[in-house]
Formats: structure tokens, sequence, C-alpha cells
């Protein structure tokens, strides 16, 4: 009885001190992000990754799964980055999307109906140029999304705060800003060209 009970307080013992040693590797020393550092030169402790370094897995879980759960959202980083032109159906959902993310990012420079007079801009940042003009309408997808991707002019890049897919998004919703200026008169629905003829001072 007094060996199973001393077995038994060994047992106990051994669980305790690796529960400790768990605990300690939690509660290991480390740096916040934009912490001071004297473990490199210049007295950071952020550190900009390797030349070449791709990721393996992005999103909220990424991190607790060791990578299982967000690799498919670097795929599909990389198949919206490598595309030509607009790689999803411009439908609904899309143009819904990309006017969430155009209301946030875009407007205020480049205004609702993108014409480039947002807020900012009236109060003296410099006017980006109209989405309305001919050469940005003859444009192709692929030049709306390296300009947000890599900005333009006085325009900071959004990468690091858009998705690829959002770019895309947003290229679709700014086409449908075009079209809602531009869109020829014999391309609308027969009922909605009868209620455009109807308005005064429309051409015979």
């Amino acid at each position: 009885m007094r060996a199973a009970l001393g077995i038994l307080l060994c047992c106990c013992g051994a669980l305790a001190g690796c529960e400790r040693a768990k605990q300690d590797m939690y509660d290991q020393p480390r740096y916040k992000t934009f912490a001071g550092s004297t473990l490199f030169p210049d007295g950071a402790t952020a550190r900009m990754p390797p030349a070449g370094t791709q990721p393996r897995a992005r999103g909220a879980f990424a991190d607790s799964s060791g990578g299982r759960v967000g690799a498919a959202a670097v795929n599909t980083d990389i198949a919206a980055e490598q595309a030509q032109s607009n790689p999803y159906p411009v439908d609904l959902r899309l143009l819904e999307r990309g006017r969430d993310r155009y209301m946030i990012y875009c407007l205020p420079c480049h205004s609702p109906v993108g014409d480039g007079d947002g807020m900012i801009v009236r109060r003296g940042f410099p006017a980006p140029p109209s989405f309305h003009q001919d050469r940005l309408r003859d444009a192709p997808d692929r030049h709306i999304y390296e300009v947000i991707t890599q900005g333009y002019g006085v325009m900071l890049p959004y990468a690091d705060r858009v998705e690829p897919a959002d770019r895309w998004a947003i290229a679709a919703f700014i086409r449908a800003l075009q079209l809602s200026q531009h869109a020829p008169a014999d391309s609308l629905p027969a009922a909605l060209k009868a209620q455009l003829e109807a308005q005064p001072g429309a051409a015979p």
C-alpha cells in the first residue's frame, strides 16, 4: 500500500513538473512588435521577412492551426495577383463588395461618383484623375488593379490594406461607376430607354 502511494505521489510530482515546463513556454520572454531591442543593430524588434519569403498561410486562424487553416487563402491571393483580367464573375455580390471597399479606401479622394472631387481634394490634396475620362475608360482592368497595388503619383500603395480579391472587386465597381455615366442609350432596356427619352430636354 505504501509503495502504491509512493508511486502515485511521484506521478503527481512529475505531472506538476510537466505543467510548469509547459507554462514556462507560454510565459517565455518576448518583445512586443514595435518595442525596442538591443539584439539587432537598428534597435528594432520588428523584422522584415528575408527577400523572397512567401507566405504559407494567412488569416485569423493561421497561427493557431500551424498553417493548416489559411493555406487556401494564400493560393487564392496568388491566383488573383497573377490574373490579367478580373478572375471573378461580375455579379451583385462582387459589386457590393467593391462598393464597400471603395467607400472605405477610395471615396475620400475619388468621390462617390469617381470624378476625383473627394472631400480630401476639397481640402487641398492633389486631385486624382476622373475615372470618366477616355484614358481610364479604355484602360484594362489590370491597370486599375496595379494602381491600387503599387500606387500612382501621390497615391500610396494599398497592397498592405486591400487584399488581392478586394482589389478586383474595387476594379469591377469602378467599371460600374464608369458605366453609370457613359452607358450607351441603345444598350438600355426598352422601359428605361423610354423613361430616359421622356425626360425634359431629352434629344428627340
